[in-house]
């Protein structure tokens, strides 16, 4: 499947056209409009380019082995751009679920209703075309990307990998018939707050039942070996969480190429049971807090404020973004043996607070521990579905 290879079809009203992105042009307006969009916004910040394009490139995302993307534009009477969504099918969610649900994504738009509706009405028809008859969004192309819509917490930056919109968009999407499909929390922890002599107590009477149990950190010398053992356990964990797609092998092998990058090990933990792997949980370097002077270029300026603020302490936060028990393992406590790992590690490398998100509203164990700790809800997001 390539991004846009479908023959063009203009359908305009009232002034509005909404067309199939077909040619390296529309792509390319396709990826700008945002940074149009938001450029007078403060909390919003800006998603490397080169990032974007290589999401959307059928050639160096292994998404597009089970999946397809279709994008439209809307354009105004001057041809200006005014929006952009995108129709997906993904292969994966279908295997696992077959519920018959496409979904939406990389959606944006000025504050009209009247556009939204058009590039909603798009995306639906290509996804009924696809045979489907539902559709669950935003995703950016999946849940294992960039997911969710922000609906609270719009006067705060994004931490690293999570979205950001404008307040209208979910008055847009559940004017269009769109209900909430699940709530998504973030946790904001700052070490000046943090309240954990209780979570010591519990984590050694873990410790004192499991007396095999021992934790160490990630191994950049065996990096892929280590990977590999994070999908492994990833996959059996969130297994039955909502909305969980497994990742491929491919899937996994890009996304890892990419943390590598920015990953700290300092922050990144293995529990293992005797050798044996059992958990892990993988916070980040929140990198938004360099991008934030960029305009999704590494050059001339975006590369010299990543290095500038990553040698000189400009990087104070992390996000743990993903944390994960083998269910054998699940209910013995070993998630309060990594939170507790990241409040004591954190701060001593640098990180005086942490993002801890998401948090599924269907885990309100997660949720209680974590207020427990001194963590407050920071932003919420939300998905949305309508049947088709």
């Amino acid at each position: 499947m390539e991004v846009g290879t479908s023959p063009q079809s203009p359908l305009s009203l009232n002034g509005v056209r909404i067309r199939r992105v077909a040619t390296r042009r529309d792509l390319a307006r396709f990826i700008d409009f945002q940074y149009a969009h938001y450029a007078d916004n403060p909390n919003w910040v800006p998603q490397l380019r080169m990032d974007i394009q290589k999401t959307l490139n059928p050639r160096k995302n292994p998404f597009f082995e089970h999946g397809k993307i279709e994008l439209f534009l809307a354009e105004d009477e001057h041809d200006q751009v005014i929006g952009r969504i995108a129709g997906i099918l993904n292969g994966m969610h279908l295997k696992k679920y077959a519920d018959g649900n496409g979904f939406f994504g990389f959606f944006e738009c000025v504050e009209d209703y009247g556009v939204a509706e058009r590039l909603f009405d798009a995306a639906g028809a290509w996804l009924r075309a696809q045979g489907l008859i539902g559709v669950r969004g935003p995703t950016n192309p999946s849940m294992n990307d960039i997911s969710g819509l922000l609906v609270a917490g719009f006067d705060r930056q994004p931490s690293i990998m999570m979205p950001y919109n404008p307040r209208y968009y979910a008055v847009f999407l559940e004017r269009y018939g769109f209900t909430r499909a699940m709530t998504m929390w973030a946790y904001y922890i700052n070490k000046k707050y943090l309240t954990i002599d209780k979570l010591h107590r519990g984590v050694n009477l873990v410790y004192r039942r499991n007396p095999s149990i021992t934790l160490r950190k990630l191994d950049m010398a065996h990096f892929d070996r280590d990977a590999q053992i994070v999908l492994a356990i990833y996959n059996d964990a969130w297994s039955n969480n909502w909305g969980h797609v497994p990742m491929t092998p491919k899937e996994f092998a890009h996304l890892a190429k990419d943390l590598k990058q920015i990953v700290d090990p300092n922050i990144v933990f293995f529990l293992e049971d005797a050798g044996r792997p059992v958990a892990f949980s993988i916070s980040l370097p929140n990198l938004n807090l360099a991008l934030q002077h960029t305009d999704g270029r590494l050059l001339p300026f975006g590369l010299p404020q990543l290095l500038l603020r990553g040698k000189f302490g400009g990087i104070y936060e992390c996000r743990t973004l993903l944390m994960g028990v083998i269910k054998e393992y699940q209910g013995m406590g070993l998630d309060a043996i990594l939170n507790l790992q990241i409040m004591i590690e954190g701060p001593s490398h640098g990180y005086q607070a942490s993002e801890m998100s998401w948090v599924l509203d269907s885990n309100p164990a997660m949720m209680n521990a974590i207020i427990s700790y001194g963590g407050v809800m920071d932003k919420e997001y939300a998905m949305f579905e309508r049947t088709l």
